[in-house]
């Protein structure tokens, strides 16, 4: 009896000191009444509010839809496929995370019911569970939560384990597909402790006849009542600050002191949610529910410079994206992201001009003169990312024409292979030079199918993550290339790939020699293509859109809107 005594006081105090060692703390945001309200946003700004105190932060991102991944999905369907550095092809929000609080995430920062599916199946294939009847509870719950503290674990910035981690759950309460997910979190309080889990509501408040309306903030919070979770601080998005009477109103009914209710209204630009979060003693009152010892006054500063800075803003840059899924902006959200952190550290607004590129192409049609009118009137243009022969030729006819006519350009990935391609049908007059994913049988590959991709197999087949170029050609007159120079004249630089054809190292030698200089390179892979004698003429094969932040904008970005706004030599000046 008395060792069994002496065992459990051991155990119990092994339990307290791997309480003591583990106490990472857990922010879960869920939302309610539609989707697309601003989740995202808010738990990045929320983050980025929490290291301003002098937390270390970590973010998780629950997609509740089947797919393993959103690699395979249509822009159309979810908007852009954002890729990590291990090459995980992920849910756009873990861009907002990565730029928001200036991280770098994992493929298993991005949980999806494909994957906890998946996982669950193969350990039981294994004979994991030893002949259990595998369920939804507790199997696919249990390994939720397990997953949850594995990827809370992953050191994202110097190695170091965060102090604390925000889980973004997608879609709406009662949606069918989220429900386990739910579940897991309801269990998941119990596991960590509530002393380590504090549970946020993003709602819609509307405006009806004048009037705030609170009825679906109060159906949304019973939902997550019913399902055995309490909200414990509740975000109210609204077109104007929430109104002392509607935040005692959600207050009454949604049981929650009235200073735990937060207006998260429209502002100006999407960087001044930190501070108006602060403003709203957020991090104070997430110091109080997860017993952190966090000062009264956060410490936003930069930050806080940056976004005030653009209200400031008297220039306009006008920059013409074209793109083929334009009728939706989210299929572009980094790129659009990297434009506006490009056009802050140049203090211009910038203005973007959508031209669908297919527009481009057929002279007399409906949308030509104004497609061509945008592209001549702007400032700059790029070509970003995308797959397929659909408004190819147009994009190939702004090269040329960005060309010609010395307009600054930049090509991102397929914009990268229009200049290879224009180049070599106008300069070195192999008029059928194309790529093999257009044409298989062109007698002039210019651009090809990687040898080593899985042709059958279309998820996480491609060269995806974080890659490395090395700068090893210059100029002609022995200078360095206009991207090395706005890189800060590294010799190696490392940028996240997606693609799966590549310049055919057959012909490089030739395009090269020809003018269109292939300065870096990954060895026989072409990386970034210059035109010396052009203002700006640089195409990367890599996507730098997916490492750019708004304190630290990418590179070639920065280099498109330096000479946009007629910046670019002088900043190169004081580079060298």
């Amino acid at each position: 009896r008395s060792f069994q005594t002496l065992h459990s006081i051991t155990t119990l105090y092994s339990a307290i000191e791997l309480n003591s060692i583990n106490n990472m703390k857990y922010i879960v945001v869920t939302g309610g009444v539609v989707s697309g309200l601003g989740k995202g946003v808010t738990i990045s700004s929320m983050g980025r509010l929490l290291q301003s105190c002098g937390l270390t932060v970590t973010s998780i991102k629950i997609d509740p839809y089947l797919n393993v991944d959103a690699g395979t999905m249509s822009p159309f369907e979810h908007g852009e496929v954002f890729v990590l550095e291990d090459g995980g092809e992920s849910d756009l929000d873990l861009g907002n995370y990565e730029r928001f609080l200036n991280i770098q995430l994992t493929s298993d920062h991005n949980i999806t019911t494909g994957k906890i599916y998946r996982e669950v199946i193969l350990k039981e294939r294994r004979g994991d569970y030893l002949g259990k009847t595998v369920q939804v509870v507790p199997h696919i719950s249990n390994e939720i939560q397990d997953w949850i503290e594995r990827a809370a674990k992953i050191p994202v910035n110097n190695g170091k384990v965060a102090d604390v981690c925000l889980i973004e759950v997608g879609g709406t309460v009662g949606d069918i597909e989220s429900a386990i997910f739910l579940e897991a979190l309801r269990q998941f309080q119990f596991r960590v402790g509530h002393e380590n889990f504090l549970l946020c509501f993003v709602s819609l408040v509307p405006v009806i006849s004048g009037e705030q309306k609170t009825k679906p903030t109060q159906h949304g919070v019973k939902s997550l009542l019913s399902l055995g979770l309490t909200p414990s601080i509740i975000f109210c998005r609204c077109n104007h600050p929430l109104l002392p009477e509607t935040k005692a109103k959600i207050s009454q009914f949604c049981q929650v002191s009235t200073s735990h209710v937060l207006s998260v209204h429209d502002v100006t630009n999407v960087y001044q949610v930190p501070s108006l979060l602060e403003s709203q003693k957020l991090h104070q009152l997430v110091s109080l529910s997860l017993q952190l010892s966090l000062g009264e006054n956060a410490n936003l500063g930069p930050w806080k410079q940056m976004a005030d800075s653009i209200e400031k803003f008297e220039r306009t840059v006008t920059i013409a994206l074209i793109g083929k899924y334009t009728g939706l902006q989210d299929s572009y959200l980094s790129v659009i992201k990297a434009l506006k952190h490009a056009a802050i550290a140049c203090s211009s607004i910038l203005n973007l001009e959508w031209v669908e590129a297919t527009h481009l192409e057929s002279e007399g049609g409906e949308d030509y003169d104004t497609a061509w009118d945008k592209v001549k009137n702007a400032d700059g243009v790029i070509v970003p990312g995308g797959f397929g022969n659909r408004g190819f030729l147009g994009k190939t006819l702004t090269a040329k024409y960005c060309r010609e006519e010395k307009k600054p350009y930049l090509g991102v990935c397929l914009g990268f292979q229009a200049m290879v391609v224009e180049y070599s049908r106008n300069v070195l007059q192999w008029s059928d030079a194309n790529s093999t994913e257009f044409d298989e049988n062109t007698t002039h590959p210019v651009v090809m199918f990687m040898p080593e991709i899985d042709k059958e197999t279309m998820g996480g087949t491609m060269r995806l993550g974080l890659r490395t170029t090395s700068f090893t050609h210059t100029h002609e007159d022995g200078t360095l290339s206009v991207l090395q120079r706005l890189y800060g004249g590294s010799e190696k630089v490392q940028e996240r790939h997606r693609h799966r054809y590549e310049v055919n190292p057959a012909y490089v030698n030739k395009i090269h020699d020809a003018g269109l200089l292939f300065l870096g390179r990954d060895d026989n892979r072409m990386e970034v293509a210059e035109l010396p004698s052009h203002p700006y003429y640089v195409g990367c094969q890599y996507h730098p859109e997916f490492q750019s932040r708004p304190l630290k904008p990418s590179p070639p970005f920065l280099g498109l809107l330096l000479a946009a706004t007629g910046g670019l030599e002088e900043h190169l000046q004081k580079q060298t």
